[in-house]
């Protein structure tokens, strides 16, 4: 199942300028359901800039998955990548194995990568609810690729062979009736400490949900202003 769960797309500096495009653009990936790229203003695709793959939450679509950061994306000069579910959510959720939803992402940094320059100290793999846990799994087998990890209110880990050692940030609301805390962050985030990540772990009260500052807080730790 690990070997399944690996990401093949490598950044690399583009083989020729493309022109410019900024703002939200659809990704061409011949999935049945969308797929987006967003490029802020003034973005320059041969400047390494920082990228974020978001991944939306349980029966979501990919303009919920950008709508995670997409308030942030400008003022932080953020490349963000929502790719969509080929089921309503992820597959190892749905199958307990990794498959299409993989190749899929894999087909949309590749697609990312050879149009612009990535900060590879600043590349992200995120995501809310189901889509957090799914971030957390494939951030974490992919941790030669991915620099950091963000999952606002994730589930669980799915089995995996870890790569790398991407930098972890897990925020969780006390009140969350859907995913409670005591069983998914409380019991995820020790179980990361004592594989020795590094783990900013944000609870506050609150449901299932991502607060204003939560998110805010989340993009400070992943540009390092802390």
């Amino acid at each position: 199942m690990s070997r399944d769960a690996v990401l093949h797309a490598r950044p690399s500096r583009p083989a020729a300028a493309a022109a410019a495009q900024h703002g939200l653009q659809k990704l061409d990936l011949g999935s049945r359901r969308d797929s987006y790229l967003y490029v802020p203003p003034g973005c320059d695709p041969s400047n390494p800039a920082p990228l974020v793959l978001l991944l939306h939450g349980g029966g979501g679509h990919a303009h919920h998955g950008l709508d995670l950061l997409r308030h942030l994306a400008d003022d932080n000069g953020m490349i963000l990548v929502a790719p969509a579910s080929q089921a309503p959510t992820w597959d190892v959720i749905v199958s307990r194995t990794y498959g299409p939803d993989v190749r899929l992402l894999d087909q949309a940094l590749g697609e990312v990568f050879a149009r612009h320059a990535i900060d590879v100290r600043r590349l992200a793999i995120g995501g809310f609810s189901d889509g957090a846990s799914y971030a957390l799994s494939l951030g974490l087998a992919n941790g030669d690729l991915f620099s950091h990890v963000i999952a606002f209110s994730p589930g669980f880990i799915a089995p995996l062979q870890p790569r790398g050692q991407p930098a972890v940030f897990i925020s969780h609301g006390t009140r969350d009736a859907v995913l409670p805390v005591g069983p998914c962050s409380r019991t995820i985030v020790p179980r990361l400490r004592r594989a020795e990540y590094a783990v900013m772990y944000d609870e506050f009260e609150g449901g299932h949900e991502i607060p204003a500052e939560v998110a805010r807080f989340a993009v400070n730790w992943f540009f390092g202003r802390m």
